[in-house]
């Protein structure tokens, strides 16, 4: 890994989308994730608004990481499919205007099996996004922790090359209760940005509890050796869902991922 890369999620910030460019700047990171739900969507982003949105960004000396674009329902339900497929659309021509290849959505529930109604419709709709994708330049990046990786693997298998990536979540999977090892060695190749998070597992079959990065049981040390080896060259995007200081804790946060790499 020739640098580090350290990008803020701008939701985890709780602030809106110039403060929050302001405030990844100031603490140290380099990428920003957009939230294109509901701090920057598509349908509102003008061709003005796009070129002012730009020159903050460089004048902050930022990039946009990701655009985060995640949806009610995944790709695997028939209720309204066709409106989110166009509207995950318009959010991947809006990343690569942006300047970023990565958008970041969970893709619904994977089934057990490679076969069914529910698994033909997610293929059929993934293979459609994935098309799409090439064409202008941008690719799905499905979010992990609902499972320990096979699921997902297999899923991202079964489309045609280039279809679906994966953005890796250390801390979703420690508090779902998998191992976050086992999980990247089956994800590895398909990997395009790192949530950066923590976690610790629950006692018995309970949930376990997200933590500050740095403070749970992820081993960053192993898993970013692990990266190395497949030479990535991806962010590692902070987030934290339960902050009571959020600003505090991301600081930390981009702190802690330096020390890892001095």
């Amino acid at each position: 890994m020739d640098r580090l890369k350290i990008g803020v999620q701008q939701a985890s910030l709780r602030m809106p989308l110039r403060e929050a460019l302001w405030t990844a700047a100031r603490l140290g990171a380099q990428g920003i994730a957009i939230d294109a739900r509901h701090a920057l969507r598509p349908e509102e982003l003008s061709q003005t608004g796009l070129r002012q949105l730009k020159k903050l960004l460089g004048d902050l000396n930022l990039r946009v990481c990701s655009v985060e674009f995640r949806t009610r329902r995944g790709y695997n339900v028939a209720e309204a499919l066709e409106r989110r497929i166009e509207a995950t659309k318009r959010a991947m021509r809006m990343a690569f205007q942006l300047g970023t290849p990565v958008v970041v959505n969970h893709v619904g529930a994977i089934p057990d099996e490679p076969t069914g109604p529910e698994w033909d419709l997610l293929i059929q709709s993934l293979t459609d996004l994935g098309r799409y994708g090439q064409h202008v330049g941008s690719q799905l990046a499905a979010e992990t922790g609902t499972d320990d990786g096979t699921r997902l693997a297999a899923l991202i298998g079964a489309l045609p090359d280039g279809s679906l990536a994966a953005e890796f979540d250390p801390g979703a999977l420690i508090v779902q209760g998998f191992d976050p090892r086992a999980a990247l060695e089956r994800l590895v190749a398909h990997v395009v940005q790192i949530r950066a998070t923590d976690g610790v597992r629950g006692l018995g079959r309970s949930r376990g509890i997200e933590t500050p990065l740095g403070r749970g049981s992820a081993d960053y040390v192993e898993l970013i050796g692990m990266l190395e080896e497949r030479e990535y060259r991806g962010y590692f995007t902070l987030a934290r869902e339960n902050a009571s200081d959020p600003v505090s804790e991301i600081g930390n946060g981009v702190q802690y991922l330096r020390s890892l790499f001095m």
